[in-house]
């Protein structure tokens, strides 16, 4: 299937691995160019040149709780490739706890970068947009059901599938879709330390594993797959939902 991809042009937030970097690969790998950021600086050019180059891709060192870095992107976008299609809004994890447990400063860190720099940058992009233009939301399982230990995800992931189908609402008679992907038990970075964070990664992952269905955990690449579709102009009429790319674990039809 040619999903269309050839010249388009993506603006990824966090993806400078994990992920972001995953989708920014397969977006490349079909034709179309992206402009990434991150916090890391080194990390950024180290995800530029994997992805080939300026030809292909270009970096932004950047905090997705800075008001300006919406405007950033799309400008960097513009001025590097001419124009922008859509976009990968994702961020890291938020700490990991109980929502009890949880103290104030790291809730109040966590909604200035998890929620509002997310929404903030949905709505600067959406409005940016040309008809047939996409934006995909990186959530996570919790926006359907808890997960133990990560109160605070389970909080605000929810908040911003409803964001989500509201821009969805909103900006679809523009052409403009927006949708929310859920990424389960991916392998990346953030899973290690939450496997490692147990005492006893290797019965972590065992556990894990035996909950999905497929019996396995996801490959990032698996995820960026899914998400460069949705994505894409072959998922044209595809918006305003939720697509868990998780193994089949969630129990929800």
């Amino acid at each position: 299937m040619d999903l269309g991809l050839t010249d388009r042009v993506y603006v990824l937030t966090g993806a400078s691995r994990g992920l972001g970097y995953a989708t920014a690969q397969c977006l490349v790998a079909d034709g179309a160019r992206v402009v990434l950021s991150a916090r890391n600086s080194d990390a950024v050019q180290a995800a530029v040149a994997g992805l080939g180059g300026p030809d292909q891709a270009v970096g932004v060192t950047a905090d997705l709780a800075d008001p300006a870095t919406p405007e950033r992107l799309l400008t960097a976008a513009r001025q590097h490739f001419g124009r922008v299609d859509g976009a990968l809004v994702s961020v890291g994890g938020p700490p990991a706890g109980s929502a009890a447990s949880v103290a104030d400063e790291q809730w109040r860190q966590s909604f200035e970068t998890v929620f509002l720099g997310s929404v903030r940058t949905v709505r600067t992009v959406a409005a940016a947009l040309p008809d047939g233009g996409a934006i995909a939301l990186v959530l996570s399982t919790s926006a359907r059901g808890p997960v133990p230990g990560l109160g605070i995800s389970n909080a605000l992931r929810p908040g911003l599938a409803g964001v989500a189908k509201d821009v969805a609402d909103e900006y679809g008679p523009r052409g403009v879709r927006v949708v929310g992907l859920l990424p389960g038990r991916i392998l990346t970075d953030r899973n290690r330390e939450l496997f490692a964070a147990t005492g006893d990664p290797d019965r972590a992952r065992a556990e894990a594993e035996a909950a999905i269905p497929l019996r396995r955990i996801g490959d990032p690449a698996e995820f960026g797959r899914v998400a460069a579709f949705v994505l894409s102009p072959a998922a044209s009429y595809l918006t305003g939902v939720t697509v868990p790319v998780d193994g089949g674990a969630l129990r929800g039809l």
